[in-house]
């Protein structure tokens, strides 16, 4: 099996509607975050943790990597949600608006306090300008293995104009970015707001997946499928691959110094690539 996780498509997915929790269970994507935070008003946060944690302990949920979003330590649910998540079936708890590596740190000494697995992580969400400037020391937490980009409320925070594009974004996208490039991490791209666009969703993603994002973080169980498709390596793609690595063995074992197929000079950093898209291509079959 392949040790890399596809994260092409991550779905929010509200814990306190029941009807939503057993359509996700038919649903291809990647991995679910159960929401308690946005998606969940203050009366409904109980029943919503509980239902949460039943979900991911129901084994329903075949391969989909499952996680659980917890409101903030430092508003009146988070220390229980983090609690109740760090006996659940999860791979992690997704934290948002986090700010600096101390918040990071603070999250984890809460799961361990309430005897999480020290392989359960942490998905740090990045949408403050505080977390843009301290995104190069969360990256590199090692139990935070994937950045989350929340561009609607760092848009709102740096009241950002609505424009095509996401231009002003840019600059904090690409910090983002850097940070989880040089730490190994996984990051995600934002949540597309307008569902029933299903042309603008798809230029985001491939947007996205131009900027290096290695997934789409999603809203609408519409939106899966075309996460799923622009962040899968085409049959073309694999094939290429294969053709990289076998003409680098080989000139490796020929003991040439240049190594080209079809006219193009091939480096450590291609095959790099190549061996990352056949992984990401296995993984994908394994998820079917």
């Amino acid at each position: 099996m392949s040790s890399l996780r596809p994260r092409r498509s991550v779905l929010y997915m509200p814990a306190a509607n029941e009807r939503a929790l057993e359509k996700a269970k038919g649903i291809s994507t990647d991995a679910i975050i159960f929401d308690l935070e946005d998606a969940v008003s203050p009366d409904s946060k109980d029943i919503a943790r509980a239902q949460a944690v039943a979900a991911v302990n129901s084994g329903e949920y075949g391969k989909r990597e499952l996680t659980i979003r917890c409101n903030a330590l430092a508003t009146p649910w988070g220390h229980a949600d983090v609690a109740a998540a760090a006996k659940a079936c999860v791979s992690a708890v997704v934290i948002p608006k986090i700010n600096s590596v101390a918040e990071v740190n603070e999250v984890s000494a809460a799961l361990d306090a309430a005897g999480a697995p020290k392989e359960m992580m942490i998905w740090a969400m990045i949408e403050t300008p505080t977390a843009i400037f301290d995104c190069r020391e969360i990256a590199a937490h090692p139990r935070v293995p994937v950045l989350i980009m929340g561009t609607n409320d760092l848009a709102k925070e740096l009241r950002a104009a609505q424009v095509p594009g996401r231009a002003p974004l840019y600059p904090s996208l690409h910090m983002a970015l850097l940070a989880a490039r040089e730490a190994g991490k996984t990051i995600l791209d934002g949540v597309y707001n307008d569902i029933k666009n299903a042309d603008g969703f798809r230029e985001e993603c491939v947007q996205g997946l131009q900027m290096g994002f290695d997934g789409k973080t999603l809203i609408h169980p519409d939106q899966v499928s075309i996460a799923n498709d622009v962040w899968s390596p085409t049959e073309a793609e694999v094939t290429h691959a294969r053709e990289v690595i076998a003409a680098f063995d080989e000139a490796l074992a020929a003991g040439k110094g240049v190594v080209q197929l079809n006219g193009r000079m091939i480096e450590n950093l291609h095959v790099d690539n190549a061996r990352r898209a056949i992984a990401i291509a296995e993984a994908i079959a394994e998820l079917a």
